[in-house]
């Protein structure tokens, strides 16, 4: 098996270094490293260089999440790409191992790893890592549908491995997408007839404290994808996985003893709910107020018109 890591970067310094320094101490060792950056004006350029990885500049217009992650896939040398963003960081050795490991399986076309909040996470990003990655190994198909609804399709690209022969098979991640490529391309794999691994061994450290507007954007960003993919919204169904995911928040904040924070959650659901229902209909929204609206504005500048 060999392995091509494919890394996005803008602006990338912060975490890069340490991300390079771990990947080169995996007991499996990629065959590939391959950066590419947007425009970055930090060191992320001289720290690849110190790294010695493979590098491609590309123009920020040009920056799509689905459409530079193909660029670089079609660029990789190994029958296995991983991807990792700029701020996904190991926790020990054998990640990379424990992550292609299920990709022996014919069956299998894909796997993710388990993300674990960073220290200075806050109590709210801590419960949203444990809830949707949680310690139990799960292998997901389209017999699990009728069960977990969208959390089938659920995948990341933070931390995640696929065939190439898959990938291409199924076309790749979609080109000028807002964002969610990831849950795009698992849900491809499974309704192709591939099953999916969540891999619970395989752990990066990745989390962000976001304000309350930043999440109003990322789930309006999160409307727009299901708005503008039907077909998963009609395969998969997900209004009961809210109401799980305030329950579970509020136990955890509980048991936790940090009741405190208990407010704050309900307004930080409510904010996410309202801006993925503002999401789902951006087709009767302007495009000035779309810009405003969205975290990813380069796709209203750029990718959507």
């Amino acid at each position: 098996m060999q392995v091509s890591v494919i890394i996005p970067t803008k602006n990338g310094g912060k975490y890069l270094s340490l991300l390079l320094k771990r990947l080169n101490e995996q007991t499996f060792k990629p065959n590939q490293i391959l950066i590419l950056d947007s425009g970055s004006n930090d060191d992320t350029l001289k720290i690849c260089k110190e790294f010695k990885v493979d590098f491609i500049q590309i123009d920020i217009k040009n920056f799509d999440h689905g459409g530079t992650r193909n660029l670089g896939a079609s660029k990789a040398v190994g029958n296995v790409i991983v991807f990792m963003t700029q701020d996904a960081i190991f926790s020990d050795t054998r990640g990379l191992e424990n992550l292609i490991q299920p990709l022996h399986d014919n069956q299998i076309a894909a796997s993710y790893g388990r993300q674990i909040a960073k220290e200075n996470a806050n109590p709210i990003e801590r419960f949203v890592r444990s809830f949707n990655y949680p310690s139990e190994r799960m292998v997901k198909g389209i017999e699990d549908l009728p069960k977990l609804g969208i959390k089938t399709f659920f995948f990341s690209n933070a931390c995640s491995a696929i065939k190439k022969t898959a990938f291409i098979e199924v076309g790749g991640f979609p080109n000028r997408t807002i964002m969610n490529e990831d849950m795009f391309l698992a849900a491809k794999l499974i309704m192709k007839g591939y099953k999916v691994a969540y891999q619970a061994d395989a752990v990066v450290y990745h989390s962000h404290n976001y304000s309350l507007s930043t999440q109003f954007k990322r789930y309006f960003d999160i409307g727009v994808f299901f708005s503008q993919n039907h077909w998963i919204k009609g395969i998969a169904k997900s209004e009961r996985e809210g109401i799980r995911y305030l329950k579970e928040e509020i136990l955890f904040l509980f048991a936790e003893r940090r009741t405190i924070w208990i407010p704050y959650a309900l307004i930080d659901t409510g904010i996410r709910f309202f801006g993925y229902r503002m999401g789902l209909l951006e087709k009767r929204i302007p495009l000035f107020l779309k810009k405003r609206m969205s975290f990813n504005k380069l796709f209203w500048e750029y990718g959507n018109l």
